[in-house]
């Protein structure tokens, strides 16, 4: 045993990324998932990055929102605003996320896409949507903290147990 993690338990490593866009109104775009993970639960765009291409995150994210939304963005309109390893995600996987924001604004609501339905929330609301529970206790105050700087952290996401965050790195946003 090593830092509290069995080691035999092994489970797969994937990195992704996740990308939060806005309207012209500062309301949130969010995808109600017709596809695992978060099957029927709304959260950002994203996916996962194409390792055998050597793909970046950030060139992930700009895919990503191309294929998704339409939305044809270039690196410079992405923030990374936070870089999250969550351990033991539904009991099924380890995640290594970076979480972005889009500088740029939507102009109009993306039709629907085989992954899910989209739909515009002010902040207020996405707190009484249908969302996994990692992004309740994680994911949306890390963005409402951090998304004009950047943190790291892990989170311990074993079932049956609360979540838990532990930052690893802040760098502040510039003066």
């Amino acid at each position: 045993m090593r830092s509290g993690i069995t080691m035999a338990s092994t489970l797969p490593y994937k990195i992704s990324v996740l990308v939060f866009l806005e309207n012209q109104a500062g309301e949130h775009l969010l995808i109600l998932r017709k596809k695992a993970p978060n099957f029927g639960h709304w959260s950002p765009i994203g996916g996962k990055l194409e390792m055998a291409l050597g793909e970046s995150p950030f060139e992930c994210a700009v895919r990503e929102t191309g294929e998704e939304t339409g939305l044809r963005i270039a690196i410079a309109d992405l923030h990374l605003f936070a870089m999250i390893a969550e351990k033991a995600y539904e009991g099924e996987t380890h995640w290594l996320m970076f979480l972005f924001r889009c500088r740029r604004r939507l102009e109009a609501l993306p039709p629907d896409i085989a992954e899910g339905h989209f739909s515009f929330f002010n902040r207020d609301a996405i707190g009484r949507l249908p969302i996994p529970e990692t992004d309740r206790a994680a994911l949306w105050p890390i963005y409402d903290r951090y998304r004009d700087s950047f943190v790291a952290l892990r989170a311990d996401c074993a079932p049956g147990r609360p979540v838990q965050v532990i930052i690893e790195q802040v760098t502040p946003p510039p003066a």
